[in-house]
């Protein structure tokens, strides 16, 4: 049903009566459609569940289109992004045209998803804004990085499942702990892949995230069990442009270390326990969207 999805989407945005804003979206990756899988998966497929669907994912497109501006992204997915193609004011004004008509739709649906929804956006924008600010040093603190990926990435997933589980009369509460483990850990192999898999992979250049002044869970967990003079080296290179041979050094310390597999293991459990809880409620269905954010290449 993710078809009826992309239909909605495309009703919403062809609501809007513009032509430049319909021909921005025809070039907008659509991307895996996570959220909508989620939200369809748990609560079905009526048309408040669709309207819903495609809400969190014209917010989702929105947040993205944002986040490449802020991070002078030039590619998604592998497709000029939409920042590359017509300039950083075309792309965050189509954001907020899509953040609009989501929340206009979202009246449409029932308070409490509006609630829902609404304020993982705050929590969304107040991610964005913690990620800029530690971009400006090194950041050590663990706890500081889970809560900006909370924010940030998982408080949309979060309420994507709540907001099912609102739809479809089901217990809200475990339902948002499930989205928040996938979405936290999403994040998590989201910043390990930046690490691990190839520009070409990735759609965008390997280790950008570092040169961005972005200290994800690896790189702490690599500080912290280097020796003094390797932690000044590892600092050094801190928003800087890496040559090969620095990034040599990175991936193969993280390798000496161990740092990948000790991040990946953090994703892992949370993901285990997402799906230990659903499976408890008898949502077998729902362990396959679990596996996925964490068994992928990109």
């Amino acid at each position: 049903m993710l078809s009826a999805v992309e239909r909605k989407i495309e009703q919403f945005v062809s609501d809007l009566n513009d032509k430049e804003v319909s021909a921005l979206y025809t070039k907008l990756p659509h991307g895996k459609r996570l959220r909508a899988k989620l939200i369809l998966k748990i609560a079905g497929t009526n048309l408040s569940v669709v309207k819903t669907a495609a809400i969190v994912e014209m917010i989702h497109a929105a947040s993205l289109l944002h986040d490449d501006v802020i991070d002078d992204a030039y590619t998604r997915r592998n497709k000029p992004s939409i920042n590359a193609l017509y300039g950083n004011k075309t792309a965050i004004m189509f954001g907020d045209i899509l953040y609009s008509k989501g929340f206009l739709e979202l009246n449409n649906i029932s308070p409490e998803v509006a609630k829902i929804v609404s304020n993982a956006v705050v929590q969304l924008s107040l991610g964005e804004l913690k990620d800029v600010s530690l971009s400006k040093a090194f950041n050590l603190d663990r706890e500081i990085y889970l809560e900006m990926i909370y924010q940030k990435t998982a408080s949309l997933m979060e309420a994507a499942a709540g907001a099912a589980a609102v739809l479809a009369g089901k217990n809200k509460t475990a339902y948002m702990t499930y989205g928040r483990n996938l979405g936290i850990a999403f994040q998590m192999i989201d910043d390990i892949l930046d690490i691990t898999m190839d520009s070409e992979t990735l759609g965008k250049p390997a280790l950008h995230d570092f040169e961005e002044g972005k200290t994800t869970l690896p790189y702490i967990y690599l500080y912290e069990l280097l020796n003094t003079e390797d932690q000044a080296i590892l600092k050094s290179l801190h928003t800087k442009k890496l040559s090969k041979d620095e990034e040599s050094w990175i991936k193969v310390k993280m390798q000496e270390h161990g740092v990948i597999e000790k991040s990946y293991m953090e994703a892992k459990l949370l993901v285990e326990e997402a799906i230990s809880l659903m499976n408890a409620l008898g949502e077998d269905a729902l362990s396959s969207i679990a596996m996925a954010m964490i068994e992928r290449d990109f």
